[in-house]
C-alpha cells in the first residue's frame, strides 16, 4: 500500500492512541497485528470502535511492508490525514494569555530530537516550537511516535527567515535567549518569568553565528563529567523546566 498525497502513515501505540484521542476524524484506518491480544491492543480496539474508526487485524509482515521492516511499529500502523499546520506566528502570539514561552530550533534535522522536544514543550507548557523551512525536519511518522501525541497539541511553525522571526518576537517584548556552551550566565541565573523564546541548535554545528547575534542573551547549561555538550532535546527540556520552575508551575500554556 502506498500513501496518497492527502494521507500518511503513523505507527506505535503512543502515536496512534494519541491521534485517536485528539483527532479521531483524522484517523482513516488502523492496522493491528492479529497476534496482539494484550491490554494495549484491547484498549486500541475499544478506542477505535468508540471513535467510529475502521480497524483491520492483519499479519505482522503486512505492517512491515507498510512502514519498513526497520520501523518499530509495535504491531500497529494507522493511515491518517497529515497534521494540519494552520497556525501562523501571529495567530499563536495573539492567543497567548500570560507570558509567552517559545522554542526556536536552528538546524535540528533529527526526527527523534524534534519528537522529544515537542513532548517536553507539551509537558512544560510551551506555546509553539519554531524552525526554519530549510535545514529542519518536518512532522513525520518518527516525530509523531516519539512525541507521543505532542505533535497534535504543540504548534510547530516552519518560517522562511529565522533571524527575521526573532526580530518579530522582540517587537512583542519576548526576550530571546540562546542556550549555548559559551553563555555568559548559567541557566538558573537568568530571569525568565516574562515572555521568553529559547534558541537551541543541533549538536555539533550549534546555533549559527548570525542567529546567535540576534539573541538578547546567551545562557549556558552547567555540566560536569567528561561530555562536552548535551543532546539538544535534553537541553530544551532543561530550559523549559527552568522556565516553569521560575514561573511557579509545571505548565505555562493556557
Amino acid at each position: 500500500m502506498s500513501e496518497k498525497p492527502a494521507e500518511r502513515l503513523i505507527y506505535g501505540f503512543h502515536a496512534v492512541l494519541a491521534r485517536l484521542r485528539h483527532d479521531p476524524a483524522g484517523v482513516l484506518e488502523i492496522y493491528l497485528d492479529l497476534t496482539r491480544r494484550d491490554a494495549r491492543a484491547r484498549d486500541l480496539v475499544h478506542q477505535a470502535r468508540d471513535s467510529g474508526v475502521k480497524l483491520a487485524q492483519v499479519e505482522a509482515d503486512r505492517l512491515g511492508r507498510l512502514v519498513g521492516k526497520a520501523a518499530k511499529h509495535q504491531g500497529v500502523v494507522a493511515r491518517v490525514k497529515p497534521v494540519a499546520l494552520t497556525h501562523s506566528l501571529d495567530e499563536v502570539l495573539e492567543s497567548i494569555e500570560g507570558p509567552p514561552l517559545l522554542v526556536i530550533l536552528d538546524g535540528v534535522t533529527d526526527p527523534h530530537n524534534l519528537g522529544a522536544i515537542l513532548r517536553s514543550a507539551d509537558a512544560f507548557g510551551a506555546h509553539a516550537v519554531i524552525a526554519p523551512k530549510d535545514n529542519a525536519v518536518g512532522i513525520n511518522a518518527t516525530v509523531e511516535k516519539v512525541a507521543s501525541g505532542a505533535a497534535d497539541t504543540v504548534p510547530y511553525l516552519m518560517v522562511t527567515n529565522l533571524a527575521r522571526t526573532i526580530e518579530e518576537l522582540k517587537e512583542h517584548d519576548i526576550w530571546v535567549i540562546a542556550a549555548d556552551m559559551d553563555g555568559e550566565q548559567p541557566l538558573s541565573g537568568i530571569d525568565v518569568r516574562s515572555g521568553v523564546a529559547w534558541v537551541l541548535g543541533a549538536e555539533g554545528a550549534g546555533i549559527r553565528r548570525l542567529v546567535k547575534q540576534r539573541c538578547d542573551q546567551v545562557a549556558r547549561i552547567p555540566i560536569g563529567g567528561t561530555v562536552e555538550s548535551l543532546n539538544v532535546s535534553v537541553s530544551a527540556a532543561l530550559c523549559l523546566y527552568e522556565t516553569a520552575r521560575q514561573r511557579g508551575h509545571a505548565s505555562t500554556r493556557q
